[in-house]
């Protein structure tokens, strides 16, 4: 099916988007590669499909690179997935600043070796004067985790006599998650072909578009990132209210 990027860019693009970057493993292990080969060219996708977010008008693409659940993965793949970015953030530091990508990352940080760490918060500094497309990177990063915390924090506030239980609401609630500062969410890509949410931004997807690609996230490229704003397109968001169909 022929998709036309010129009409496609004619329409509202969504400028919240998120995507789950699933399949890295299975990718690899069709072709008779490791894991981590996988989990490279997933990175390298990454970048690739950042910078066409940035040309299409995309504001911020939050991604779902290392879920709180991948700790449990075998020794060796956690250690790769801790390790690889750092290699990468300093081999590559000073195209990524150049991109004008701005870089936030979303999670717990308690857990991380310490040189990740220290990549981490290298990179939200070196890239924060930047004025493209911000890129929220969720790593060790859990839905449920998030609004526990942020559950915490309120009855912090009102254990401290800051605000009454009265006080609380949607907002309250939304101004306390990781993603506060952030635009609400438009449209969720999954890829790999699995239909599921996997603990990825509970909260934020309440009245976000949901679009499933069949592909692996390797194989995630132009051509379905257009298909899935496509689908974007063609949806009737309604909020909960009546809007006239879209002809």
């Amino acid at each position: 099916m022929f998709i036309s990027e010129k009409k496609i860019l004619k329409k509202p693009i969504p400028q919240h988007l998120a995507i789950i970057l699933d399949g890295n493993g299975r990718w690899a292990k069709k072709r008779g590669l490791p894991r981590s080969l996988g989990h490279y060219n997933g990175a390298i996708n990454l970048a690739k499909i950042a910078q066409l977010c940035d040309k299409y008008g995309v504001k911020y693409l939050t991604v779902y690179c290392f879920s709180t659940e991948n700790w449990k993965r075998p020794k060796e793949e956690v250690e790769y997935l801790m390790q690889e970015p750092v290699k990468q953030w300093y081999t590559n530091k000073d195209k990524i600043i150049e991109s004008n990508i701005v870089i936030k990352v979303i999670g717990r940080r308690d857990r991380f070796p310490q040189d990740t760490l220290k990549m981490i918060l290298e990179m939200e500094e070196s890239t924060k004067n930047n004025t493209g497309l911000t890129l929220v990177i969720a790593a060790d990063y859990g839905s449920q985790t998030e609004i526990t915390e942020a559950v915490k924090k309120i009855t912090q506030q009102v254990v401290d006599d800051k605000i009454k239980i009265e006080d609380i609401n949607s907002e309250l609630i939304e101004n306390n998650l990781y993603t506060a500062c952030f635009p609400k969410l438009d449209l969720l890509i999954r890829t790999s072909g699995e239909v599921r949410i996997s603990n990825f931004l509970l909260w934020q997807l309440s009245y976000a578009e949901l679009y499933f690609a069949k592909c692996y996230w390797p194989s995630f490229n132009k051509r379905e990132l257009l298909k899935a704003f496509k689908s974007y397109q063609s949806r009737n968001r309604r909020f909960g209210g009546l809007n006239e169909v879209k002809k």
